[in-house]
């Protein structure tokens, strides 16, 4: 009898519908890296090296998301769903290392450097590198949504992802 109820139960999206939800966490990444791109080359604000750290680790959790969902084996499935999740945790420790930085501004800056002084103070072998690292400065805060910052919006982001990852990982089949 208890057979009977359990099996016709029925199952959450997370346990039914695994690759769709990773499929559409790979789509929310690659819409927040064009909005990001958005913000970079429309509005005007230059990304910090925090900021790119966060692009960085944005995009592997997009690859790592999107590949997964194609996987039809379970076991590859669910360790892109570890990976995912390891990938977000880190985005999510980057953003809120620069949601502190904003939030308590050190008194000397140190995080990134003036474009132009790069490359009239270094060598443009060594200002090349030092472009994909990022310009802005990581404590100064120049949008805001509903009071909070990209930092702050990107921690909330990663954490979501994290915590998905977490789900799928807890009500994934046993069988």
């Amino acid at each position: 009898m208890f057979a009977s109820l359990s099996s016709s139960t029925p199952r959450s999206p997370l346990q039914s519908h695994p690759r769709q939800i990773l499929a559409l966490v790979a789509a929310a990444c690659v819409a927040m890296l064009a909005y990001g791109m958005y913000l970079q080359h429309v509005v005007g604000l230059e990304p910090c090296p925090m900021c790119i750290v966060q692009r960085y680790a944005l995009v592997l959790v997009a690859l790592v998301a999107g590949v997964s969902a194609f996987f039809k084996r379970r076991f590859w499935l669910y360790a892109g769903v570890i990976k995912m999740g390891v990938l977000a945790a880190f985005g999510a420790f980057v953003a809120a290392r620069q949601s502190w930085l904003q939030w308590n501004p050190p008194e000397i800056l140190s995080c990134g450097r003036d474009f132009f002084g790069m490359i009239e103070s270094f060598p443009l072998r060594r200002a090349i590198p030092m472009i994909f690292r990022g310009t802005g400065d990581c404590s100064v805060i120049d949008w805001t949504f509903l009071g909070l910052s990209i930092a702050n919006w990107s921690f909330l982001c990663f954490t979501a992802i994290a915590l998905l990852a977490v789900a799928l990982w807890v009500k994934r089949p046993v069988s």
